[in-house]
């Protein structure tokens, strides 16, 4: 990544569950997620982080059966590190990964929209459902 000190990286082993917490607790979507459930996640994911002097400001993951179907999940920048294009170099990373070329990709968005179109989602609201997960 040729953003001054910022670099991405897909290494599972550079992640720390605390640091992404971290992370997914400035989301709407993640803000109450347990150690454990990210833990999973990041064990069933491909994951991107984004590093600034070895500290994690961005996270992002993709989940696939390498065959048919992507999903981009979790896209977040922390809010000290918004508008450096950080998320737009999140999502070169993840739409050049070559394990995706030619497959369907989903996601779902409150609020980035406009992100994600530059990217080639359009929004398909009368297609999409959802089962809301349950809290056992």
């Amino acid at each position: 990544m040729n953003n001054f000190e910022y670099y991405i990286s897909t290494d599972k082993s550079k992640l720390n569950i605390e640091s992404v917490k971290s992370l997914l607790k400035q989301s709407y979507w993640a803000n109450d997620r347990t150690e454990e459930t990210i833990f999973k996640s990041i064990e069933n994911s491909i994951c991107y982080g984004v590093y600034q002097n070895g500290k994690l400001v961005g996270f992002g993951r993709v989940v696939t059966d390498y065959s048919t179907v992507y999903w981009i999940c979790d896209i977040i920048v922390d809010i000290n590190h918004r508008n450096n294009g950080l998320g737009k170099k999140l999502m070169e990373n993840i739409m050049t990964t070559k394990e995706l070329e030619g497959l369907l990709g989903i996601l779902a968005t409150q609020d980035a929209h406009g992100l994600y179109e530059q990217y080639g989602f359009t929004r398909e609201s009368h297609k999409f459902m959802m089962k809301k997960r349950t809290r056992l």
